[in-house]
């Protein structure tokens, strides 16, 4: 018969910490697990919201890959995920690098850099909309004007519409990245700088020997977030795009707003959650890959 004082005090405290653990376990797997099996299972149906689930097999894999609009919506994501996350690592890293350095209002232009990051995606993305607007609306078009420059069809075109709206995309998530950039610069121990000035090493050096080495797992965490924060847009492409969802000739759709599309404007279901499945298997596998390369020997 199980006695709770005939435990040792060592699984008395493994006892403990699952009682604690549990509530947060057992949420998490009702928000997390469950709604991805879910997702899963309907990938394998036809289902509209209201009639009945009927199996479908492998048909909405078919259709998907059999599907133009599909593999130009994941070239578009891909093209977020590998113009948005290195540009925003560098930009990140080189504002956080000379702001450590600075000592004159650091606190005041830290928060500017971060707020951001605080404040509403889809009020940014209608901001940022704004500017792009043509003369005599446009913030950017205007201050071309003024220098006699022809306008530029910012939202309009299939060449410029990605870039645009990628732009407020990285400028939204620089200041999350400048603060745990700083962190780990910070994290850095003042002695190896030290020792390297005493050598008379130059500050190229100590950026590529020292300083670089030692925020390695501060660039893999980012990486990693950044990567996954680009392969999951959604929110300043549909709020900038609502006239034209996708931009021209779906120039700027990622695969999110397919599956927003397909789920609530097509009502098929079963088509979106396999959109979802492979979203999420992408997701799985560049994260495992940024983590495989970028980890320590």
């Amino acid at each position: 018969m199980f006695r709770w004082s005939d435990l040792t005090i060592r699984q008395k405290h493994i006892a403990w910490a699952w009682a604690f653990l549990a509530v947060p376990v057992l949420f998490y797997a009702v928000i997390r697990f469950y709604p991805t099996g879910n997702a899963i299972l309907i990938s394998f149906q036809d289902w509209n919201l209201l009639g009945s689930r009927e199996w479908a097999g492998l048909d909405n894999y078919v259709k998907l890959f059999n599907d133009p609009e599909f593999w130009h919506v994941f070239r578009n994501t891909f093209v977020y995920l590998l113009l948005g996350t290195p540009i925003s690592l560098v930009l990140s890293f080189v504002i956080a690098y000379h702001l450590d350095k600075l000592r004159f209002m650091h606190g005041f232009l830290r928060m500017l850099y971060f707020l951001p990051f605080m404040t509403s995606a889809v009020a940014m993305a209608w901001v940022w909309r704004w500017f792009y607007q043509p003369v005599p609306i446009g913030l950017f078009n205007n201050f071309l004007a003024s220098f006699g420059i022809p306008q530029i069809n910012f939202l309009n075109s299939t060449t410029n519409a990605l870039p645009s709206v990628l732009a407020p995309a990285v400028w939204a998530g620089l200041g999350f990245q400048i603060i745990i950039f700083m962190a780990g610069l910070r994290a850095i121990p003042k002695s190896y700088y030290e020792a390297a000035k005493i050598d008379g090493v130059g500050w190229w050096t100590v950026l590529w020997e020292i300083t670089i080495p030692l925020l390695k797992p501060t660039i893999v965490f980012i990486v990693v977030f950044s990567s996954i924060g680009f392969l999951r847009i959604f929110d300043h492409v549909f709020n900038m795009t609502t006239n034209n969802p996708g931009g021209p000739l779906n120039s700027t759709k990622p695969l999110v707003l397919m599956i927003y599309e397909s789920a609530f404007s097509s009502f098929d279901m079963g088509y979106a959650a396999a959109q979802t499945v492979v979203l999420f298997v992408v997701l799985l596998a560049v994260s495992l890959l940024q983590l495989r390369i970028l980890r320590d020997n």
